[in-house]
């Protein structure tokens, strides 16, 4: 909003009674979403009458709006932070990072500078690196492909221009084979299978993704259950996934499709904490491998909760195959699944 300064105030005529503050608001601001809106009526940055107010609040005409900040976000940026990587393999050309759940790879949405554009992987790797590709554009220097936050896993990081064409070139023309470690709810029908149905974004929840959509993106993905459990909690399923494209949540939206949220993943169906059910009962079943260092941890049973919750979604970017940019080498990179993934694993089991 060029030219204005804030504080600035806005007076309600009598022909906006009983609209909505925020749908209000945004009618006034130009170039403003009403999404931003509501972020600046949560941080009290508009004030009805000198007075915090909720978005829903219906005008009645005559109030006195004060903005007293830009409602233009900041521009997002990316900058070096002091944040712990895994380096699972170094180069001139390329980084393999394991990244960890929670972690977004790159400055996003959020309601405050810090949750924008802080504790990403990208801050990450520029104090780490230094100097990283920018062929993927200045707020994502370095990324060729991403990890949703709340999965955990390998992901490639390109340190220069030339690198990073040569191994966006790979994964666009599905050179690169990813497989995901995946637990999901219930025991799909067959042992194998393939989804292949197009994904699109939800036309009203936003966040979501959507297979529901006729002209959708392609996507296909394939597993292989490893392991059936049956537990006091109900019936899961390990599953071993490969996939030829990388659309947005694409095996979270593919498994939530056919019945088979993966556990932990609220935004797709599953539930946010597991509950015994009376008639569950435990079967044997092939052990998935533990995380690093587990085998030294105390092997006597947990006592059995009568609930167990996941604060993130089950699904780890387990192994990676793609050849060097430079040299034409293959390289193979895997990652074993992380403590917190192995011990959910271990007290669901117990």
């Amino acid at each position: 909003m060029p030219d204005v300064r804030f504080p600035m105030t806005v007076f309600v005529s009598s022909d906006a009674a009983g609209q909505r503050l925020d749908q209000f608001l945004t009618d006034q601001i130009p170039d403003v979403s009403r999404a931003r809106v509501q972020q600046l009526l949560a941080q009290e940055k508009a004030l009805v009458n000198g007075s915090a107010s909720k978005p829903s609040l219906r005008l009645r005409g005559g109030e006195q709006i004060t903005i007293l900040d830009d409602p233009q976000p900041a521009p997002l940026r990316a900058i070096a932070e002091d944040i712990p990587l895994d380096i699972v393999y170094e180069d001139d050309d390329l980084a393999v990072i394991n990244k960890p759940a929670g972690m977004m790879v790159h400055a996003g949405a959020g309601a405050t500078d810090d949750e924008r554009n802080r504790g990403t992987l990208v801050n990450a790797l520029l104090h780490r690196f230094g100097k990283l590709s920018v062929a993927g554009g200045e707020l994502r220097p370095g990324i060729v492909h991403r990890l949703d936050k709340e999965t955990s896993g390998l992901i490639v990081v390109a340190k220069n221009n030339v690198a990073h064409r040569n191994l966006a070139k790979q994964f666009s023309s599905r050179l690169v084979k990813k497989r995901y470690m995946a637990l999901v709810h219930g025991w799909p029908a067959k042992e194998r299978g393939t989804v292949d149905r197009g994904i699109s974004r939800d036309a009203v929840r936003r966040t979501r993704m959507t297979t529901r959509v006729s002209g959708g993106r392609a996507a296909v993905t394939h597993y292989e259950v490893r392991e059936r459990m049956e537990s006091p909690f109900g019936k899961f399923a390990a599953l071993d996934v490969r996939i030829e494209t990388g659309r947005t949540h694409q095996i979270r939206v593919h498994m939530a499709s056919i019945g088979h949220p993966v556990v932990g993943d609220a935004l797709y169906g599953a539930p946010k904490e597991l509950r015994i059910i009376p008639t569950g009962t435990r079967g044997s079943a092939r052990k998935i491998p533990e995380a690093r260092g587990a085998e030294s941890r105390t092997s006597a049973a947990p006592k059995q909760s009568s609930a167990l919750s996941l604060d993130r979604n089950f699904l780890h970017a387990a192994a990676i195959e793609f050849t060097h940019p430079r040299t034409g080498e293959p390289l193979s990179f895997a990652a074993s699944l992380p403590e917190e993934l192995a011990q959910f694993l271990r007290e669901l089991r117990e």
